[in-house]
């Protein structure tokens, strides 16, 4: 799954548009590094984190410290 695609699943933004924007904006981190590219491929075990929310992919329970 690509990142705009996963946060838009989690429910952490609304639309495409504001995924692409955060992502851009350098909000999201993926595995602790800020990524800017909206289409980077998520694999299971990727962290990512917006907000101070934290997911692991492949974990829908996982919610952060």
């Amino acid at each position: 799954m690509k990142l705009d695609q996963f946060l838009k699943w989690k429910g952490w933004v609304s639309t495409g548009g504001e995924a692409k924007q955060r992502i851009q904006m350098g909000e999201v981190e993926v595995n602790g590094s800020v990524e800017t590219r909206r289409g980077r491929r998520l694999s299971p075990g990727d962290r990512v984190v917006l907000d101070d929310e934290e997911s692991v992919v492949g974990d829908e329970n996982a919610t952060g410290p």
